[in-house]
């Protein structure tokens, strides 16, 4: 069994029982998703599996075999950050910056839902193509918390990157 973590393949944990995030970080070294409530409640640990966002905390990295993840690591190009994460900085997304990666990663999940026209709660026509307003991004990103108080450039970002 393996994961492809970053475009790099890499061995499922021996212990079936190791959490996605537990492997990122302990296993691997990839420090950058967070460990933040350890019970899904937060998004700190959000991670892309094959484009789609999923709490790393509440998934086994064995279910993951053969699936491509995506980390905050894997987002830059080189030294060429993601355009997300250069936004993030633009409209000072971040204070403490430990909610970031998984805002990023998630920002970039919710994008392509929301490309697919996966509708979210205050969608009114379940047929109409998904405008990406402020309360609309605001609603789905609602899973992901920041603590100090960086939320109005964390919107700021994703409506200046994603949503354009």
């Amino acid at each position: 069994m393996s994961l492809i973590v970053n475009g790099v393949e890499v061995p499922a944990p021996a212990d079936a029982r190791v959490s996605l995030l537990d492997h990122l970080r302990e296993g691997l070294h990839l420090t950058g998703t967070k460990k933040g409530c350890n019970q899904g409640a937060c998004g700190a640990c959000t991670v892309l599996v094959n484009g789609e966002r999923i709490l790393s905390c509440l998934a086994l990295a064995v279910q993951y075999d053969g699936r491509q993840v995506t980390t905050i690591e894997g987002l830059a190009d080189g030294d060429a950050l993601h355009p997300l994460q250069t936004a993030f900085i633009e409209h000072d997304g971040f204070q403490c910056g430990y909610c970031t990666p998984g805002q990023i990663c998630s920002a970039i999940g919710m994008a392509a839902e929301a490309e697919r026209g996966v509708p979210s709660y205050l969608s009114d026509d379940l047929s109409a193509d998904v405008a990406l307003t402020r309360a609309e991004i605001q609603e789905r990103m609602s899973g992901n918390l920041c603590r100090c108080g960086a939320h109005n450039g964390i919107i700021d970002a994703i409506r200046a990157t994603v949503a354009a």
